[in-house]
């Protein structure tokens, strides 16, 4: 339990810089420019997948859940979170440079991954845009409205600090729950899970991509540089993780129907593109 709590608090430690700036431009822009931000976000639209995903293959931890926020606060579009989710990688690059691989393959795996992000995130936004829908966003006067937080008497900083805790203490019950949960069952049985999988290793590889903890992305680098799963099963869970990306969008975000329609959209792109890798016999 108390390797749990440690775990708990490094990775909520990693991502406090980035919510609180996330926050404060979220605050200055909902103060100080809220008549051009609704133009900002539709200029910026039609690159910002490419962006998303560039910026999401960068190996640094928070920003998934930065994008989480920006997308709640109507700062970036649907395919630009999913963009950057899915090219997230987490724990993926220190453990394949300790496991002596070569650069130009790790880089490859990072490109691909990237790639992948942002063409998936240029078709949902096109999508979108074909069938004139726009999801539901909040803006920062209606997240202060749920949270009653008074955010308008107490400053653009206090109130980004208001909101980057009580997120933060969100994602530390919940990453330390996952983390203990993974402790009793066990990190060899999560690996045992992944690499039996068979022809259903994609499937399987997505679900353990989805666990909102660096356990799921050390387990399956590390199976995937043994050789114990496919390039695809690799792809598909890598794909679909987004650190705590997902547990930082339920928690902000309220309309709960479009945070599962979200997960969804990373689980089936990892699974579908994993699934390709296998059946072509892509190898990485």
């Amino acid at each position: 339990m108390l390797e749990s709590l440690h775990h708990a608090l490094i990775d909520t430690a990693k991502i406090l810089p980035f919510l609180f700036l996330t926050y404060l431009v979220l605050e200055w822009l909902e103060h100080k420019a809220a008549a051009k931000t609704t133009a900002i976000a539709a200029k910026a639209g039609t690159f910002a997948p490419a962006v998303g995903g560039l910026l999401g293959a960068i190996p640094q931890c928070g920003f998934s859940a930065s994008a989480s926020s920006l997308y709640s606060g109507g700062i970036i579009t649907l395919g630009t979170l999913v963009a950057i989710f899915l090219s997230t990688s987490d724990e993926m690059l220190p453990i394949m440079l300790s496991s002596d691989m070569a650069l130009p393959r790790i880089l490859s795996i990072i490109a691909i991954k990237a790639a992948i992000g942002i063409a998936v995130g240029f078709l949902i936004d096109l999508l979108l845009k074909l069938l004139k829908k726009t999801p539901r966003r909040n803006t920062v006067a209606e997240i202060c409205e749920e949270e009653i937080c008074h955010c308008g008497e107490k400053g653009i900083v206090l109130s980004s600090l208001f909101h980057t805790l009580q997120v933060a203490i969100f994602v530390f019950v919940f990453t330390f729950l996952i983390t203990w949960l993974i402790h009793i069952v066990g990190e060899d049985k999560l690996s045992e899970i992944a690499s039996s999988a068979g022809i259903f290793g994609p499937l399987v590889a997505g679900l353990v991509g989805l666990i909102p903890n660096c356990a799921s992305s050390v387990v399956l680098t590390t199976l995937f540089v043994e050789g114990v799963i496919s390039t695809g099963s690799m792809m598909a869970g890598l794909l679909a993780g987004s650190g705590v990306g997902l547990l930082v969008l339920f928690r902000i975000h309220k309309n709960v129907r479009e945070n599962l329609t979200v997960a969804a959209i990373v689980y089936l792109s990892g699974v579908i593109f994993g699934i390709l890798f296998d059946v072509f016999g892509i190898i990485l």
